[in-house]
């Protein structure tokens, strides 16, 4: 082997790079992580909500060690509008299993944890050096990368692209497209510290339980985007996120301003009395769906995590994405050096077939036309959350009018807010966008 060879480079250290790095550590290949942060997780935001299955096939006993902070037993759906909220609501004690199914967790503590375990497993793994470039041979093919430490550049027999949603490589080496407004939400978090037993108390808590809220309506003021609330031990992580193109086409909103708009509203703003603000930060996410997933593999590079755009916005999943197609993309490669093949463009291939074969691309391909479909219907993120409030505050409330005329007023008021043309419109294109 050549001085400053390796089998793989992995080009960043969040969920997709760590995942891949230990992967192909653990199989006996000579790895380089690259991470242009301080420390893995120094950059990273998140939610944040940690999918067990997925890190469970990589780190099995995961649970042992790594810093988590809740398992939830409870997930909230809300709509909202300006005075309240109507939603689905799923509490089970079959979540207080042996080994929860869903953790909220602190992304700097956990990508810190899962680095060590990615150095422990063998892989080198160096911090404040930012690539610049991919090194190639005098046929295009990927050959390694250059970094602002090494102008000569570091060799390698794969590079996998690991570098979040910003893809910077990929993009600047012509691998993918400028990022496209439409395709990408701007999300902004903070974290509001609180005594574990005041959480606890406010959400009906015990132990390391925990609860999600997911929420829609009037909070984005038109724009197509949602809000989230996630209990930690001794914290609440809140935030709201638009797609960018909206923040223009749209409306005058910030996105300090939707979260303090959110933060505010009655259904929240008890949930937060009294707490500290500590964190602040504010993340773009890949939301362009399954028709913005760039091209995964060429000679000597492969793509994984948000440089995919492996987020699947309908049901709130980034990580589980992100590990698995890291996972995939290691088992490919280790497959491939160990039996002695190259990393071309052919036998990289067989990642993309994993990864249509999981559920990573099943599901992208599932909610395929939801992007469509809210870009061209932006009412639905408005007008049907506030039909819904509307309609349960009339039949909720006794008021001396009998339930039939209540019946009748509330078919009535969907009809004048959208017409019975618009109402079944609506659905239809939502069932073939769900599909």
């Amino acid at each position: 082997m050549k001085q400053n060879h390796f089998d793989a480079i992995v080009v960043g250290a969040g969920p997709s790079g760590n995942a891949a790095a230990y992967t192909l550590a653990q199989r006996g290949l000579n790895v380089l992580q690259i991470e242009r942060g301080e420390y893995a997780g120094s950059k990273n935001v998140q939610g944040a909500i940690l999918y067990a299955d997925a890190l469970e096939k990589i780190i099995p006993d995961f649970r042992d060690e790594a810093p988590l902070e809740r398992h939830i037993v409870e997930q909230r759906v809300w709509m909202m509008d300006d005075a309240g909220h109507t939603g689905m609501h799923h509490r089970s004690d079959d979540y207080n299993e042996d080994k929860p199914n869903r953790y909220t967790i602190l992304r700097a503590q956990f990508d810190k944890w899962f680095s060590r375990c990615v150095k422990e497993a063998g892989a080198t793994v160096i911090y404040e050096t930012t690539v610049t470039s991919l090194m190639r041979d005098a046929s295009g093919w990927v050959v390694g990368v250059h970094t602002d430490r090494n102008g000569e550049g570091i060799t390698a027999d794969v590079v996998i692209l690991a570098e979040g949603v910003n893809g910077l490589v990929g993009r600047t080496s012509g691998l993918r497209e400028e990022l496209k407004p439409e395709n990408v939400a701007l999300a902004v978090k903070e974290m509001h510290f609180l005594p574990q037993e005041v959480i606890d108390a406010r959400f009906n808590l015990k132990g390391n339980e925990g609860v999600v809220i997911e929420a829609m309506g009037t909070i984005t003021e038109g724009m197509v985007g949602t809000a989230f609330l996630y209990t930690n031990r001794e914290s609440i992580s809140v935030g709201i996120g638009c797609m960018v193109s909206d923040f223009t086409d749209v409306g005058q909103a910030t996105p300090h301003g939707l979260l303090d708009r959110f933060k505010a509203h009655p259904s929240i703003r008890a949930l937060l009395e009294g707490s500290e603000i500590k964190e602040y930060a504010a993340h773009l996410i890949p939301e362009g769906g399954y028709r913005a997933i760039p091209e995964l593999v060429g000679n000597g590079w492969l793509v994984v995590g948000d440089a995919g755009h492996f987020v699947n916005a309908v049901h709130r999943e980034g990580s589980n994405l992100a590990m698995t197609t890291g996972r995939l993309a290691a088992e490919t490669v280790a497959d491939i050096i160990l039996s002695g093949g190259s990393c071309s463009r052919h036998n990289l291939a067989a990642y993309v077939e994993a990864v249509k074969d999981s559920f990573v691309m099943k599901d992208m391909k599932k909610y395929k036309d939801i992007h469509g479909f809210l870009k061209k219907g932006r009412h639905v993120v408005d007008l049907y959350p506030r039909l819904m409030n509307r309609a349960a505050q009339t039949w909720f409330r006794v008021d001396g009018v009998d339930k039939k005329s209540k019946e009748s007023t509330i078919v009535r008021e969907a009809w004048r807010a959208r017409g019975i043309g618009g109402l079944m419109g609506d659905a239809f294109k939502l069932m073939r966008a769900w599909r």
